[in-house]
């Protein structure tokens, strides 16, 4: 393991969860940014476990896939497949025309704890 490349995923993933927080705290409100940021986070936490099992991690936004990998590594992963699956739909689709409805409800789902 290079703990080197572990901290760097940990540095860029906490810098998108801190950046999603800080919106939602806001009076103004961009829930499509909000989630989209939380599945960056999420996305580079995922490569930060993958990257600590001495497993590079595939150039890839697709959380469920990077999930699956971790569960191969450590099956306690398992527990967070679904929202995996849910954020997933935030991954790509948000920042472009025609995308998705994104709710207050979605936002809450989405925070990570």
């Amino acid at each position: 393991m290079n703990i080197n490349d572990v901290k760097e995923w940990m540095m860029i993933a906490d810098a998108d969860f801190d950046a999603a927080k800080i919106l939602n705290e806001s009076a103004r409100k961009h829930r499509e940014v909000i989630c989209y940021l939380c599945a960056q986070a999420t996305e580079k936490y995922l490569k930060c476990c993958l990257t600590y099992h001495d497993i590079i991690p595939q150039k890839t936004h697709n959380l469920v896939l990077l999930n699956d990998r971790c569960i191969e590594t450590d099956n306690s992963f398992e527990e967070i497949r679904m929202e995996c699956g849910f954020i997933n739909r935030y991954v790509n689709e948000i920042h472009y025309p025609y995308r998705i409805e994104v709710y207050e409800e979605d936002v809450i789902c989405n925070q990570l704890r």
